[in-house]
C-alpha cells in the first residue's frame, strides 16, 4: 500500500511511476488531496474567498502555489472543468472525487473534509461516478491535458 497525492492536477506517481507495481504486485493506493487543497472544488475560480484555507495564517506557501504562472494555468483548467461539471449537472467537487475513484488502481480516497457537511457532500461523489462515461473522460482529459508518460520499464 502506498499513499500518494492524486487528483486531476497531480497524476504522475499514480498513473505512471506505480503502474508496474499494480500490474506485477497488486499494489493498492490510498490517495490524498483529491480536491487539491480545495482548488478542484471551483471555489477559487473567481478569486480567494476570505474564509478559505488559502487565507489562513501559515498557509502562505499554499497560496503562492496557485498565484504563480503554473498555478494560474491550472486554475484556468479548473474553470473549464467547472463548465463541464455544470453540463453534467454535478458539482466540481463530485467530478473531481469521482474522477479519482474511476482509476482502477485507486483503492481508497482520503477526503480531508474539515466539516461534517463537507464529508457528507464528498460522499455523494459515489452517486455520480456513472456520469463520468468514456466520452466525458475524454473531455476531461482534453481539458486537463496532463496525462503522464508511461512508466520507465527497466530490464526490457
Amino acid at each position: 500500500m502506498e499513499q500518494p497525492q492524486y487528483n486531476l492536477l497531480h497524476r504522475g506517481k499514480v498513473e505512471s511511476e506505480f503502474l508496474p507495481l499494480y500490474e506485477n504486485y497488486g499494489l493498492g493506493t490510498t490517495i490524498w488531496s483529491p480536491l487539491a487543497s480545495g482548488i478542484l472544488t471551483g471555489k477559487y475560480n473567481d478569486g480567494v474567498p476570505s474564509d478559505s484555507r488559502l487565507n489562513l495564517p501559515d498557509y502562505e506557501w499554499l497560496k503562492e502555489l496557485w498565484s504563480n504562472e503554473e498555478g494560474k494555468q491550472k486554475l484556468e483548467k479548473v474553470r473549464e472543468l467547472t463548465k463541464l461539471s455544470k453540463e453534467l449537472g454535478i458539482s466540481m467537487t463530485h467530478l473531481s472525487i469521482s474522477w479519482c475513484l474511476k482509476n482502477p488502481n485507486v483503492s481508497t480516497v482520503i477526503l480531508g473534509a474539515s466539516r461534517l457537511n463537507q464529508l457528507e457532500d464528498n460522499l455523494k461523489s459515489l452517486d455520480v461516478i456513472d456520469k463520468l462515461t468514456p466520452d466525458v473522460m475524454v473531455k476531461i482529459e482534453a481539458i486537463i491535458d496532463n496525462k503522464p508518460p508511461g512508466p520507465e520499464r527497466f530490464g526490457q
